[in-house]
């Protein structure tokens, strides 16, 4: 396979921007990757669209836009994890030989697609998410669990929201810019006992976009190259979700798939962007990444490892927590986020002398599969 390399990224300010269409959001994004990238749009060889909501030929509406046509465009829906897959899909293309340059763009408007104001909820028909097995639900289980096994207090399920939001004060793009204590967040109006609102992501609208290409296309525009070392998908196999609610064996086992193909273990990251819907499932993933060992995360929180500062980063963007989760661009943006640190351009939340990073995004539950559905890893090198 041929190396493949991140030319350029671009994203808008994440938030409530219900004057914009998903389209009009995704044209902004994809404009600021091809300024980055620094190319003509019509070097582009083939597009990948990520949208969940009202999607319909989402690539080819934000691509006509910049004069971008009779291309090979394909859109992309997989939960959450949607910008991730399209990433996965356009390097696949990249690194196989099918094309040389490509862009993915990822865009939502949950503000106002057909799902605003409502909860994102099962897959329709789902039996387990049609009992009441919502999201926050699930993860309010889980949070009951690590209680019961870790060790770990109510202050300690509202820490990823405390940091996160920390961390989100030092990100321009980010929705949320306030610092939160651990008791509002602990006094928010309860959700789902014991998630709180402060312990949820926001409602919110946004796009992303990345453009790959081979190393040897790359060096006419660029000395400065991000190689993406590994890009994986993977959904999840039959199990029952309540066998152990804080273990996520697809995760696990999607993680270290990308491990092996970058060659490098978690003690390698320097940063990791991960899908933090939800205050308490921050935490189950350090041991699903083998961030810690399984059972230790407690001991991984205290020590302030997850701060940026700290030995692996979680989140220095702010999170879904305080950017908020337009679900087709989470994948994308994540990428975006670790290639601006890889570059040393993050900053005031820069981690300094990163060199390799993680961009994770998981999503979806359906009756009879482990949890999540499906996730997408790209570990990210300088």
């Amino acid at each position: 396979m041929r190396e493949v390399v991140v030319l350029g990224i671009g994203q808008t300010t994440f938030g409530k921007t219900p004057e914009y269409t998903a389209i009009q959001l995704g044209v902004k994004a994809a404009k600021a990757a091809i300024k980055d990238a620094g190319i003509d749009p019509r070097e582009l060889q083939v597009c990948y669209g990520s949208r969940v909501y009202d999607a319909t030929q989402t690539i080819e509406d934000i691509m006509k836009n910049l004069g971008v046509t009779e291309r090979e465009m394909h859109n992309c829906e997989n939960a959450c994890a949607s910008g991730g897959t399209a990433f996965n899909l356009l390097y696949k293309d990249i690194a196989n030989g099918v094309y040389d340059i490509g862009i993915v763009v990822g865009c939502e408007s949950m503000t106002t697609c057909s799902k605003a104001g409502q909860l994102v909820g099962a897959a329709p028909g789902d039996l387990n998410g049609t009992m009441g097995i919502t999201m926050p639900a699930n993860h309010a289980l889980t949070a009951h669990r690590m209680m019961a096994t870790r060790g770990i207090t109510l202050e300690d399920i509202a820490y990823p929201s405390v940091k996160n939001h920390r961390h989100g004060i030092l990100n321009p793009y980010a929705q949320y810019r306030k610092v939160l204590t651990t008791e509002q967040v602990l006094n928010a109006r309860m959700i789902s006992d014991p998630i709180t609102t402060l312990m949820c992501c926001p409602v919110s609208d946004g796009a992303a976009a990345a453009i790959l290409c081979t190393k040897e296309y790359a060096r006419k525009h660029t000395t400065r190259f991000i190689k993406v070392a590994a890009s994986k998908v993977l959904t999840a196999s039959y199990l029952p979700w309540d066998l152990d609610t804080v273990t996520r064996p697809t995760l696990t086992k999607l993680a270290y798939m990308a491990y092996e193909a970058a060659g490098i273990g978690p003690e390698g990251l320097d940063l990791i962007e991960l899908h933090d819907a939800f205050s308490p499932e921050e935490l189950y993933t350090y041991e699903a990444l083998g961030l810690c060992k399984v059972g230790e995360c407690l001991s991984f929180i205290r020590s302030g490892n997850a701060e940026i500062g700290g030995k692996h980063p979680v989140n220095p963007s702010g999170g879904l927590l305080s950017l908020g989760h337009p679900l087709g661009a989470s994948g994308v943006r994540v990428v975006c986020e670790v290639t601006q640190h890889l570059r040393g351009e993050a900053g005031e939340r820069q981690v300094q002398g990163a060199k390799t990073g993680m961009a994770e995004m998981v999503g979806g539950y359906l009756t009879g599969l482990g949890s999540p559905a499906v996730g997408s890893i790209t570990i990210l090198s300088a």
